[in-house]
């Protein structure tokens, strides 16, 4: 195990101890999309850089660069094998911010008509009382 691998309470990493067994769907240089061991629905596949950093600000332009290729090629994939109707993407920064795992990750979670009864808001709904909202001009 080396040093990157280990958390500050001595814990190992999950994302770096676990990615050769990982239903991997595309590599990189600096990263790679998988599919998620627990999705939020089906075809919901994370976009994990090898580096061992826990905050999403912290990597570098090389890395950002291709995490979001993998985003869009994973996406490809994710439309081919499942046909949804929609996506959320997203990336937790923090505790709380829900970040439960602290190595940068990004979410791609299909949507599907009638997954939910009122989408409206999408991603706004972390919190509730701000998910619906009027919009008011400057």
């Amino acid at each position: 195990m080396t040093e990157q691998t280990l958390l500050a309470e001595g814990e190992a990493c999950r994302f770096c101890l676990s990615r050769s067994g990982r239903r991997t769907m595309i590599e990189g240089k600096y990263g790679f999309a998988a599919w998620d061991r627990h999705p939020a629905s089906e075809g919901h596949f994370l976009v994990i850089p090898y580096r061992h950093v826990a905050d999403y600000f912290d990597i570098n332009d090389g890395e950002r660069e291709e995490l979001w290729s993998l985003v869009a090629e994973g996406k490809k994939l994710a439309d081919e094998k499942y046909n949804p109707d929609g996506y959320n993407v997203g990336i937790n920064v923090g505790k709380w911010a829900g970040q439960s795992i602290p190595h940068v990750h990004i979410h791609v979670i299909p949507r599907y008509k009638g997954d939910v009864e009122n989408p409206k808001g999408g991603v706004r709904g972390v919190i509730p009382q701000n998910k619906l909202y009027t919009f008011k001009p400057d």
